[in-house]
């Protein structure tokens, strides 16, 4: 009697029968296995099928940064620098000279290189003129100024020195905060930076500006901006002017001035910097104008540029130049020149060069 193949092996739908083999001429060989093809080739659709849904899905295209990562000894150090700020800040206290200006509004003070800006801002009532009227109602603008609304209007990296500015009213503070995201302030920082002396003496510079997957901050190609980030951020602009000062001591300090834009030198970055392979290394005083508001932002800008900021080793600048040894970078954050938030008033605050940037000049 014929027997069927077993289930397995077919569909219910193709039933055959083995024969002996001496009745089998050649051409139903061919017919049985012909048949018994198809039937394997239709059994081994779906797992095909299958196979496909649980292909690995391609991973997204995401922009590449065209700034070095951070230099591995920069870690150890950054750390030891982190923990003796945060020593120092438990130490801290705040005089009456480091207040450059204060109003019914508004304080600003000149802050230390390697105090965290909270720091300073828990140190503000001791030093205000009206710190024993906190919670009065001003005269002039009906604001209520109190204690518990102190807020920054800017805030500075832990080793970076100069202007930081404090509110007194959550009012005032949304302001401000508008300024600054509209580019109504204007800033001014003086850097000390080390590297092959430039060949331009005014530039602006405009690129990309994110976190890579490592959670570092990178300069990015112009054309990445808008595009998406690993984590869902996504690439923002970034644009600083520089000029320079001095170069080994050799140049004149001038105060900040407009950029006319007939002499500016414009870079657009798309492609990874030229590595600085020159040996001689020079001493390169600049003052840099941020036209955004990036997170190490000139930091960033420096490295590109071939010139990192002296002592920045998150961002290779040299952790020892000329037999010291460095404990935080040399930036400083020289001027502010923004509407006063009530007044309507200019108000340009300006304050005294760190040693370091007198001596380059």
């Amino acid at each position: 009697m014929p027997m069927p193949l077993s289930a397995p092996y077919l569909r219910p739908r193709f039933f055959f029968f083995v024969l002996s083999l001496k009745h089998i001429t050649n051409q139903s060989k061919t017919l049985i296995l012909y048949s018994y093809t198809t039937a394997m080739s239709s059994r081994s659709e779906p797992i095909s099928k299958s196979s496909s849904q649980n292909a690995p899905i391609p991973a997204p295209n995401y922009p590449i940064p065209v700034s070095p990562p951070l230099p591995f000894i920069s870690r150890d150090i950054e750390l030891r620098r982190a923990l003796t700020a945060t020593s120092k800040s438990s130490l801290f206290t705040l005089s009456r000279c480091n207040v450059l200006y204060e109003d019914e509004w508004l304080v600003a003070v000149n802050k230390p290189q390697g105090i965290y800006c909270e720091t300073v801002l828990s140190a503000i009532p001791g030093v205000l003129d009206d710190s024993a009227e906190l919670g009065r109602v001003s005269e002039v603008s009906g604001i209520q100024i109190s204690k518990r609304e102190l807020h920054l209007a800017n805030r500075l990296d832990r080793d970076t020195s100069g202007v930081m500015l404090i509110t007194k009213s959550h009012k005032v503070a949304s302001k401000l905060v508008k300024a600054f995201s509209d580019h109504e302030v204007r800033k001014s920082y003086i850097a000390m930076c080390i590297g092959s002396a430039p060949k331009w003496s005014r530039i602006t510079i405009k690129s990309g500006h994110g976190r890579s997957k490592f959670g570092a901050w990178r300069v990015y190609a112009q054309s990445d901006v808008g595009r998406t980030l690993p984590g869902g951020s996504m690439v923002r602009d970034m644009e600083t002017s520089f000029e320079v000062l001095s170069v080994n001591g050799q140049g004149r300090f001038k105060e900040p001035s407009e950029f006319n834009k007939d002499e500016e030198n414009i870079i657009v970055v798309e492609e990874e910097a030229t590595r600085d392979v020159d040996p001689r290394k020079d001493e390169i005083l600049v003052r840099a104008f941020p036209r955004s508001g990036r997170t190490h932002q000139i930091r960033l800008h420096c490295q590109y540029l071939g010139i990192p900021i002296r002592g920045d080793v998150k961002y290779e600048g040299v952790y020892e130049w000329k037999g010291k040894i460095f404990d935080g970078h040399e930036l400083h954050a020289e001027s502010l020149s923004f509407a006063h938030p009530v007044t309507g008033l200019p108000i340009v605050i300006q304050v005294p060069l760190p040693v370091w940037a007198s001596q380059a000049c």
